[in-house]
């Protein structure tokens, strides 16, 4: 992976309305409103540590497909693309747990890309790389098909007004596109603590065919499912008594 420009060395993503896929499926995707980034969230020690070790460790959504091996610096380790891993808590605590797979980072917000990259840092943790983007757009423009070995989204925004229920990141679209990338007997992970979404993916846990549902928890699973630690969001969601809800798929096998 290559970071020639000034704006992917910054980890600066261009303001207003991103840039969104046009998919001819006839299927859901997400819409994306406007992003707006705040100014100086980050503190002085999070801006040098970003400044020196984001150019090598993470980059930005582009049309430029990831060359995996060149960028972790091996070749044959399987890679999970984590979607929206905010502060990068479990992210984090999960990696070192499965040192032979490379884990790709996906978060449009900075600050949430500083502290993983913080703790990537201090831990020396070598198989977490970051990408600043919409996981969409990132799983969409920048991996070809069949090149994930697993796709990870915890906790992702429940947008719970009944309006803004088409900017949920769970529709038929996102999980065709997920298996899609996914090789064969590639895994889906997804997790959330709120009630609503989770009843929406009940609805939606058979749409994708290439996706079959293994329910959970799924004890043969080649990958490693436990989270290791409470999220932000998860802790808040626990003391309102929120139930977690997990979902696990396999891809299928190739028609």
């Amino acid at each position: 992976m290559t970071n020639s420009d000034n704006s992917s060395n910054t980890g600066e993503l261009p303001a207003g309305r991103p840039l969104q896929s046009e998919f001819d499926t006839g299927l859901d995707y997400p819409r994306l409103g406007s992003v707006s980034f705040r100014r100086g969230t980050l503190t002085d020690n999070q801006e040098k540590l970003f400044d020196e070790h984001w150019p090598r460790l993470g980059t930005l959504l582009s049309d430029e497909r990831i060359d995996v091996e060149q960028w972790f610096g091996r070749s044959g380790h399987p890679t999970i693309l984590e979607i929206g891993s905010g502060t990068g808590t479990s992210t984090a605590a999960m990696a070192p747990l499965e040192a032979d797979t490379n884990v790709i980072a996906v978060e449009l917000y900075k600050p949430g890309l500083a502290k993983l990259l913080g703790a990537v840092v201090r831990g020396d943790i070598d198989n977490i790389r970051m990408v600043r983007g919409d996981g969409v757009e990132v799983l969409n423009r920048m991996f070809p098909e069949h090149s994930l070995d697993g796709v990870r989204i915890f906790f992702p925004d429940p947008w719970p007004k009944a309006r803004h229920h088409k900017r949920r990141i769970i529709q038929s679209g996102t999980l065709n596109l997920i298996a899609s990338r996914l090789k064969p007997g590639g895994v889906l992970h997804v997790a959330t603590d709120h009630a609503d979404y989770a009843e929406w993916i009940d609805e939606l846990v058979d749409v994708e065919p290439a996706l079959e549902f293994m329910g959970w928890p799924w004890e043969q699973c080649p990958q490693l499912t436990d989270r290791q630690v409470i999220t932000k969001f998860e802790g808040k969601g626990l003391k309102k008594d929120h139930v977690i809800r997990e979902y696990l798929w396999r891809r299928r096998p190739l028609a």
